[in-house]
């Protein structure tokens, strides 16, 4: 694919129903509690609230490691390492934002950048209150998670079956993706809600799950900080978002 060829689903002004209701969270926690993740964790996901976002740009896919191949040699960044159809991962923030400038540059002018928070909620979820972008039940096929025992990264879009309402590929599974938002408590989550995620190694939220994670990261409400250095070992990758067409 070529970078004037970026495939852009549209995403229209509406209401995200976002995050999970506070009453909701004991019974989250005890239907994933095989992954062996923290009741507390979901507690940040809390509480539910409906939230305007406006209309929007996203791209259908991840940013592959061939586009991302083009943008480091132009800017003398090592090569990424995988087949050129897959999510490039291992990129920093910094980096991802760094190709979202460069990107403006190639497509003329069109205001590229890393999706907020909201955004990729909104784009994952659509109009109802759903729990995976194909709807409100797990099923292994859908998207690369643990589960499917790949073990790796897969060609960007190989489960059109796991699309979001708006048509956006792999917003479970494959690669983790960055975006713009710092993490912080929903206005109005539980007390006991830490102010902080002191322990990640980046502090804006990532969303989706990677390949290597399992299926309560694949949510659409989930969220998180970079809890690893090693970002390539834990999957980061990105897609991009625009202003609407």
């Amino acid at each position: 694919m070529r970078l004037e060829e970026v495939d852009w689903a549209e995403v229209p002004a509406g209401v995200l129903r976002r995050g999970t209701p506070v009453e909701e969270l004991a019974e989250v926690a005890g239907r994933y509690a095989d992954t062996g993740v923290p009741a507390e964790w979901y507690r940040k996901e809390a509480p539910r609230a409906e939230v305007r976002v406006p209309a929007f740009r996203i791209a259908r896919t991840l940013v592959t490691a061939g586009q991302w191949t083009l943008f480091a040699r132009s800017t003398g960044r090592p090569d990424p390492q995988g087949p050129s159809n897959h999510p490039v991962i291992g990129v920093s923030w910094a980096d991802a934002n760094a190709y979202c400038e460069w990107l403006v540059r190639q497509l003329g002018g069109i205001e590229v950048r890393l999706p907020s928070e909201d955004e990729w909620e909104r784009a994952a979820r659509g109009d109802d209150a759903r729990e995976f972008p194909w709807g409100s039940t797990y099923r292994t096929g859908l998207a690369n998670l643990v589960d499917l025992g790949v073990g790796t990264t897969t060609p960007v879009g190989s489960f059109p079956d796991g699309a979001s309402p708006f048509g956006v590929l792999d917003m479970a599974g494959n690669a983790d993706e960055w975006t713009s938002t710092l993490y912080a408590p929903y206005p109005g989550a539980p007390a006991d809600v830490s102010p902080t995620e002191s322990w990640a190694f980046d502090p804006h939220v990532t969303r989706g799950g990677a390949y290597r994670h399992d299926r309560d990261l694949a949510r659409c409400a989930r969220r998180h900080g970079a809890y690893e250095q090693d970002l390539t070992a834990i999957g980061v990758g990105f897609r991009v978002a625009a202003p609407p067409a």
